[in-house]
């Protein structure tokens, strides 16, 4: 641990009660960099951290919104800003605790080996994704977004077809066996996968920024705890800000 975050830690004071075990529900934006600094809270808080995984928008089981509406129990919810306004609507977090941890622009990848097209402008951007012809998106906002906004603004063929799979990672496999030869979604989620490549960011006027953020769920029976960890997420220690450098993100102005 870096002297900074050192100090950080030591700095918090102990929690009278602390639960020893936390749930956290997290969509992969934001998930390199979680899995890369989260043995170091364990071993600096003695606080263990059960991880399960949800996307931050869309429909269907694999949704955060629809595990905590079906009896998932959590603590802490990991997610884009877009998803987590829906979850303040559903009135499932608890009201000031959010907090912005990295942000992701979208952009473009293709298989190991492949030619990379010129994606720097609305017109490149359309024609590599008539030359790909398959296009694969997670379902979640970044996907939904591609279908909802560049396509139309494209105005694409239908010979281009854009097939939304539930999570990012399942959108990296579908481009990894050779089902679609193109996919978008955040460089969090594309820029240390193997098999592909990423090919660069979408153009400004396509472009969307997305903040990943993390929030206590209402009813956690720990939220001390809780923000012991979104504490140690906002921290700008050595450790964190080279992970979120890696997952090509950045820390959201403060």
């Amino acid at each position: 641990m870096t002297e900074q975050a050192t100090t950080a830690a030591a700095s918090t004071p102990a929690i009278a009660n602390t639960p020893n075990t936390i749930k956290v529900i997290i969509s992969g934006g934001f998930a390199a960099v979680y899995r890369d600094v989260l043995p170091e809270f364990e071993r600096s808080t003695a606080i263990k951290v059960e991880t399960g995984s949800g996307a931050s928008e869309g429909t269907g089981p694999k949704t955060i919104r629809h595990q905590l509406a079906n009896g998932t129990k959590a603590d802490v919810v990991i997610l884009s800003r877009e998803g987590l306004r829906t979850l303040i609507e559903d009135g499932r977090i608890r009201a000031g605790s959010d907090a912005g941890l990295a942000t992701a622009p979208l952009a473009a990848a293709v298989r190991s080996g492949a030619p990379k097209p010129d994606i720097s402008t609305d017109a490149a951007l359309k024609k590599a994704l008539i030359d790909a012809g398959q296009v694969v998106v997670p379902s979640s906002t970044s996907g939904q977004y591609v279908r909802d906004k560049i396509f139309p603004k494209l105005n694409l063929p239908d010979t281009v077809k854009l097939t939304l799979e539930a999570r990012g990672t399942e959108a990296v496999e579908a481009l990894r066996a050779g089902k679609a030869n193109l996919s978008i979604g955040p460089t969090s989620e594309l820029v240390q996968e193997t098999g592909i490549e990423m090919v660069g960011l979408l153009p400004p006027n396509l472009q969307l920024v997305q903040t990943f953020t993390a929030a206590i769920v209402s009813d956690s029976k720990a939220p001390e705890a809780a923000r012991r960890l979104i504490d140690f997420l906002s921290l700008d220690s050595d450790h964190l800000l080279a992970a979120i450098k890696r997952a090509g993100m950045e820390r959201p102005r403060r």
